[in-house]
């Protein structure tokens, strides 16, 4: 039988084992856009890896980094975000079956590129002796479902928003594992920034697609947007403009990121 990807997707949706969300894709997948009977609220996840409440999965700053258990604690977190992205951009292929094909085949592609990402992360826990599930973790992006709601929602909450927000966490971490003498995890935070640059230029590019055409981008994004989701969260404590150079944001866009205030 030919693998389908809705049947892909709902796997590393549904599956509990943390090795059959790290599956790639298969080469040959047929798109035949099933909607599932019921679209998934949750994540399947082993008992280690059930989402907690907010507190108990907070993340150091990037000061800590020069603490190795805090150093820990933040690519435990990191895999987590990486989990849940990998899980809620196959969640967008079961929730969208009829958007255009283009569309789906970045999504399944970003998709491969989460899988990767995470197990980058899972490698170097590894190294440094830490289990995925040894602290608890946040299911914050699945906490958001209301706002992943349409494809135009999808790339303006998911990828210019907490993607975006992390092209200024993953450079601010990078620079601070470097301060700490730890070249190899500075070096998995600084490719998962440099690839994760292309997740938020295709945001930016189905945003120009499916926003009205009176609208400008950024205004389209903001439309799209409701509480909490606001602009403060689009960026990290720090605020990168060069991490966005070449990516399709206006010098009105950077500027409303440049003055959103995360306090």
């Amino acid at each position: 039988m030919t693998d389908t990807v809705c049947d892909f997707a709902l796997a590393v949706v549904s599956g509990k084992d943390l090795q059959g969300k790290l599956k790639a894709p298969p080469v040959e997948l047929v798109d035949e856009r099933r909607a599932p009977l019921e679209l998934p609220r949750a994540p399947g996840r082993p008992a280690e890896l059930q989402p907690q409440p907010g507190e108990a999965a907070k993340v150091p700053p990037p000061e800590g980094m020069a603490d190795p258990e805090q150093a820990r604690r933040v690519l435990h977190a990191f895999a987590n975000h990486e989990l849940q992205a990998v899980e809620l951009f196959a969640w967008a292929l079961l929730a969208f079956p009829e958007a255009p094909a283009a569309f789906r085949s970045g999504l399944l592609s970003t998709l491969s590129d989460e899988q990767r990402h995470l197990a980058l992360y899972l490698r170097r826990l590894d190294a440094l002796g830490v289990p995925f599930g040894h602290w608890p973790v946040s299911g914050y992006f699945w906490n958001k479902l209301e706002h992943l709601a349409t494809p135009l929602k999808f790339v303006c909450s998911m990828c210019l928003t907490f993607e975006s927000a992390n092209l200024d966490h993953t450079l601010d971490y990078s620079r601070a594992a470097e301060s700490a003498r730890d070249p190899q995890t500075a070096a998995v935070l600084l490719q998962v920034h440099n690839e994760e640059r292309a997740h938020v230029a295709f945001g930016l590019r189905w945003l120009a697609s499916f926003k009205r055409p009176e609208q400008s981008l950024r205004d389209a994004w903001l439309g799209a947007l409701s509480w909490p989701l606001r602009p403060a969260l689009a960026r990290g404590r720090s605020f990168h403009p060069e991490a966005r150079q070449g990516l399709g944001f206006d010098d009105e866009w950077l500027a409303l990121l440049d003055g959103a205030s995360r306090q």
